[in-house]
């Protein structure tokens, strides 16, 4: 080897390039890491309705360390995305000294049950909510299923005045609705949408001109449907015809 000039030439300027090399990452290394690059702003953009400025700001405190070049984006990033209403973060440095942060909150469409709730895209978040949504019921794999027949079912109510206060899917697939007023709707597994808006049909010509309360509805019959009234009303429209009975036959 020793007799390869050549050789020794190309070892010697490899040698030379890596020290180089080294010399340059070791300044720029430095250069970064000076006091001279600090984050000044943080910029947070998005509708926020739930995620609060104290929130924030803890974890601008908390998980914010480093300058513009030495923050980790997706550490930073992981801090923001475990706000129990944020479903959806992105940072972005700006130079020379922002960062933004885009926040896309969840929006509630409903509870599952009471462990947690269901955004508008069908997706389970836990996050405490004081407004009176609808109850949704169903396996575990079917909450999407269930998101997206609640948006169908309540266009077809909503004709009769009618709306969802709870909306269950069986683990043999077969759906039931309750009514903000009470009714509770058999609905089966087949045709629930065509069954749906012909009850509706009927339910706001004809017996919601009745002004009789109705507690279940079954709508499973192939070519109608099948209503309940509470069973106390209906013993006390018994009774009220007795009385009536009585006092004629006195007279």
């Amino acid at each position: 080897m020793w007799d390869k000039p050549r050789l020794l030439n190309w070892v010697a300027n490899f040698l030379f390039a890596l020290c180089v090399l080294g010399m340059l990452y070791a300044a720029l290394f430095a250069v970064v890491h000076l006091p001279i690059f600090p984050l000044r702003e943080v910029k947070v953009e998005g509708q926020l309705n739930h995620v609060s400025r104290e929130q924030i700001q803890l974890i601008v405190a908390k998980h914010l360390k480093g300058n513009f070049f030495t923050l980790d984006l997706i550490k930073a990033r992981d801090a923001f995305q475990k706000l129990p209403w944020a479903r959806n973060v992105s940072l972005r440095r700006r130079w020379p000294d922002k960062l933004e942060v885009s926040i896309e909150e969840h929006q509630a469409l409903a509870r599952w049950g009471s462990i947690a709730l269901v955004n508008t895209h069908g997706e389970l978040f836990h996050a405490a909510s004081g407004s009176d949504l609808p109850i949704f019921y169903g396996p575990g794999d079917g909450v999407i299923e269930v998101a997206s027949q609640y948006a169908e079912f309540s266009k077809a109510l909503k004709l009769a005045n009618l709306e969802i206060s709870s909306l269950a899917l069986t683990p043999r697939r077969a759906w039931q609705v309750t009514t903000s007023n009470g009714m509770v709707m058999e609905l089966g597994r087949v045709e629930m949408q065509l069954r749906l808006e012909r009850f509706a049909d009927v339910y706001i010509t004809t017996i919601a001109a009745l002004n009789k309360k109705i507690s279940y509805a079954d709508l499973r019959y192939p070519n109608g449907f099948a209503v309940r009234r509470p069973t106390e009303a209906m013993k006390s429209s018994d009774k009220k015809t007795s009385n009536t009975t009585k006092k004629q036959a006195v007279s």
